[in-house]
């Protein structure tokens, strides 16, 4: 087959990827290979493909092609997560447009626009990645609410309950006002905020002409006010003790109590007492015996329990009641102020904290049980930086809010029995009526008589499952798949994630099976631009990734991703790195017509060919055993690195060199096999980072078989002898030589089809290579000389000397010119380093580091120029 003279992605990455699929090139079974497993961290079922996916799908890709060529069962298992907050907020959406509020649903008719939603949108981003070569299994698509998976989850709560590992409570929660559900810790972001300091006058009752001062960041909230508290210990507000005060505008009474939790030094020393709306003020309030006052409606609007601004936005009523409060005289001050506050993870809008009845899970017992693996790397985390980070987490756990006012998602296993009889938890309705009925000793009852749970799981408690239940390890733990899969080998994901996903997996891992989920996790950087801004929809500076595929092709971006990223470090992305990967492409791409267009007859193998072939031999060696070092500690962007060199240094720009034949003539039989045996070797240790370019060439190199593929060939290369090695070492040498050459041609403007002569000083330790050397830089011979001539161009080799002997090569007015030029400037230069040398603040002053660099400069400069003073005078005899 003819290749065209251009490489072009868009007419052979769509071709090549139906080929792997008709082939089933991606599929896996069990059987007796060694298995190699990795399951995709689930994309939101609502999401489309971002520089994030496109990062971490790439390694993916590149560490399970690489496992394939290894002659391991690869198994790429694809997926996605329901994503419960977002996707519901996208069915509301989409319901308000319509004119349809979801309160005006039931809850079935609710799902059921859900799953009308997830089925048209839920396979985009599967489906986009697809272009970027991802080979994944695609027969094994899970999804977070198939049946299996829900089973899975469902029987998990049901098992930990049993265990009472997980119960339900009254605590202070982190509520998120827009999508009216409560939060994990994990879903709350802090951010610096520039606000105000407010100093409101607390009347007291006991001396109505004097008033105590709070300090708030929130005056909204004093509706809920329950006491003023103040350190027993603090001598500037002992007059409060036992008095009570009036809550401003309010005009409600409360106690002043006193705690030790009060820090003296904030604001005035006296704190409002919110016990409804602050986790501290909460404990504060249970200690005390403190009315709770709940002032906020779910939706973030004060609530008629406030009495005052019911019905209004609470930070509208913020900017409100300052005024109010104002205009009342009951504001003393207002400053401006720098706090963090929580936002939500998911709808960016500052979270509430918020006392309410939910379900959670205790932690301790898992932190315990997940926290030594990785600890004694039993699970290695790659960069081992995270280790601390993962530790420092788990040594502070927080029990885990499992619980969510959502519809969209695994609804709570919990039935409710009629008249406040309690609940039972149960995997299926027919347990739980026969529960009912045996807890309360009713036998008539009937299902429609108990009330399930109407709030929906934490999507994070279906994927903690995810190793596990992608394999129905939960329902059918016997099964031969998990016996066979699981463990798995390899987690891709971010660090953002460490405690939502990677940390409870881990935990669910030893939980439920024993044992490591996997065993090791890369954490991929973010993706920023080249001005360090983290890539977001929102600041416009991040590309379309299948924009960037149609521009620069699948291969070209894969590249592009990984020149910049380095484990765990921050991806700072450039559009011009995606070129340069094109670019590669084309080189790769032009390389093989120039091999496949040479003329090949029976001739004899002339001498520097058989070196050119037994060093590029050596090299790949060497250079294999490089590139697998670097796999086994995950700097894979390194190993790219790598093989980039060899193909484009050391392949192209050399080796095709020093074997190519003169122009017109034939390549002899014998070194044309071993190119192709060395493209064919290329394209392996190229293919997990490109493999659309590779497939194309690599069937295109001998006549192949259909259902072939690069993808499940091996690359066998032996470890490289000592005689090799040397090889290699002595060949970067006559490379230098080489190099040397080219550039006396260059800088004495000798044209490359004036033959030369190679002047070897006292003994020529590279006569083996004289054949290469010859045919590499144009010799017409090689001597060894004990003195070179005046007239030669000198250069140094290791401790080896050469020189090229120029005679009348040369223009000689051009050459005294050009040297008297350069003298000019170096004396220049000298005087200014002289300059700084005398002046004795300088000397006394500056590091004794940048003054020895300075002397180091002259003594160079001074030594430049008295080999230029006699060069210019061996020239000017010659005249």
């Amino acid at each position: 087959m003819e290749l065209a003279s251009k490489y072009d992605p868009r007419a052979v990455e769509s071709k090549l990827y139906q080929y792997w699929l008709d082939n089933k090139l991606f599929s896996s079974k069990p059987d007796g290979r060694e298995p190699y497993t990795i399951v995709i961290p689930p994309p939101n079922v609502t999401g489309v493909l971002h520089m994030g996916h496109m990062l971490n799908n790439t390694i993916q890709d590149i560490l399970v092609r690489r496992a394939r060529m290894e002659g391991k069962n690869a198994c790429w298992v694809p997926g996605t997560d329901h994503a419960s907050i977002a996707t519901e907020a996208k069915v509301v959406n989409k319901l308000a447009e319509q004119g349809i509020k979801k309160t005006d649903l039931t809850r079935d008719e609710f799902l059921n626009h859900a799953w009308d939603w997830t089925n048209e949108h839920g396979g985009i981003i599967l489906k986009q990645l697809r272009k970027l070569g991802a080979s994944c299994d695609w027969d094994r698509t899970a999804f977070t609410m198939d049946e299996t998976r829900s089973k899975s989850v469902i029987h998990v709560f049901c098992e930990l309950y049993k265990k009472g590992l997980i119960y339900r409570g009254a605590r202070m929660v982190n509520w998120d006002p827009k999508a009216k559900t409560a939060l994990s810790d994990e879903e709350v972001i802090y951010k610096e905020e520039h606000s105000k300091l407010y100093y409101l006058k607390y009347m007291v009752v006991e001396e109505p002409s004097k008033y105590a001062v709070v300090a708030t960041t929130r005056p909204e909230t004093i509706m809920g006010d329950s006491a003023m508290c103040i350190n027993p210990n603090d001598p500037k507000n002992q007059w409060l003790k036992g008095k009570h005060v009036i809550v401003p505008l309010v005009n409600r009474e409360i106690p002043v109590i006193e705690d030790d939790y009060v820090d003296i030094e904030f604001g005035t020393g006296c704190l409002k007492v919110t016990p409804a709306h602050d986790i501290n003020d909460h404990a504060l309030g249970l200690k005390h015996n403190l009315e709770t006052i709940d002032i906020f409606n779910d939706n973030g609007t004060i609530s008629e329990a406030a009495g005052l601004y019911v019905g209004e936005d609470r930070f509208d009523v913020r900017n409100k009641i300052a005024k109010d409060l104002t205009a009342a005289g009951l504001m003393e001050k207002i400053e401006d102020y720098d706090n963090k506050v929580g936002f939500s993870e998911r709808t960016n809008v500052p979270i509430e904290p918020k006392l309410s009845t939910q379900w959670f899970l205790k932690m301790q017992h898992f932190a315990d049980i997940a926290l030594p693996p990785v600890m004694n790397d039993e699970i290695q985390f790659y960069p081992a930086k995270y280790k601390n980070t993962y530790r420092h987490w788990l040594e502070n756990i927080k029990d885990w809010c499992i619980s969510r006012q959502l519809w969209w998602g695994h609804r709570i296993p919990a039935y409710y029995l009629p008249k406040n009889g309690g609940y039972v938890v149960a995997e299926t309705p027919d347990d739980a009526i026969k529960m009912a009925r045996q807890k309360s000793g009713n036998n008539e009852l009937k299902l429609e008589d108990l009330e399930q749970d109407s709030d929906c799981l934490d999507t994070w408690f279906s994927s903690w499952l995810w190793p596990i239940s992608v394999f129905d390890g939960i329902n059918n733990p016997d099964n031969e798949e998990f016996k066979y899969y699981y463990p798995t080998c390899d987690l891709v994901t971010g660090p953002d994630i460490i405690f939502f996903w990677v940390a409870r997996m881990i935990m669910a891992g030893y939980e439920f099976k024993g044992k490591m989920p996997f065993k090791h996790v890369y954490f991929t950087g973010i993706v920023r631009d080249k001005l360090g801004r983290k890539m977001s929809k929102s600041l416009g500076n991040s590309p379309d990734p299948l924009t960037l595929i149609e521009k620069y092709g699948a291969d070209g971006v894969r590249m592009g991703m990984m020149l910049a990223a380095p484990a765990g470090n921050d991806i700072l992305f450039d559009e011009s790195l995606c070129e340069q990967g094109r670019n590669f492409n084309n080189k790769i791409w032009n390389a093989f017509r120039l091999v496949k267009g040479w003329e090949v007859t029976d001739i004899k193998q002339p001498e520097a060919n058989s070196i050119a072939i037994k060093w590029f031999e050596a090299k790949l060696k060497v250079t294999n055993a490089e590139v697998n070092d670097l796999f086994k500690k995950y700097r894979i962007s390194e190993a790219l690195m790598v093989v980039y060199r060899l193909f484009w240094d050391e392949f192209s720009s050399w080796y095709l060199e020093m074997v190519k034949p003169t122009y017109g003539s034939p390549i002899d039989k014998a070194s044309f096999d071993a190119t192709l045996n060395f493209f064919d070797s290329l394209l392996k240790m190229l293919h997990p980072f490109m493999p659309f370019i590779t497939e194309e060439l690599w069937q295109n190199i001998y006549e192949r078989k259909d259902g072939e593929s690069i993808m499940r060939e091996c690359l066998k290369l032996d470890s490289a002898t000592a005689e090799e090695d040397k090889l290699v070492c002595d060949i970067e040498n006559v490379k230098q030589i080489v190099s040397n050459i080219r550039t006396i041609r260059n800088q004495k403007n000798i044209s490359p089809k004036d033959a030369l002569e190679l002047q070897a000083v006292s003994q020529n330790n590279y006569s083996a290579f004289t054949s290469t050397i010859t045919k590499m830089a144009n010799l017409k011979a090689i001597t060894v000389v004990t003195d070179k001539g005046a007239d030669a161009a000198a250069f140094m080799v290791g401790t080896d000397e050469f020189a090229v002997p120029l005679g009348d090569m040369i223009d000689v007015n051009s050459e005294i010119e050009k040297q008297e030029a350069l003298l000019k400037h170096l004396e220049g230069f000298l005087i200014g380093i002289k300059k700084k040398l005398s002046n004795g603040n300088f000397v006394s002053h500056a590091p004794e580091a940048v003054v020895a660099l300075e002397k180091k400069k002259q003594s160079d400069s001074e030594e430049k120029i008295a080999a230029l003073q006699e060069s210019i005078a061996e020239l000017k005899n010659k005249l």
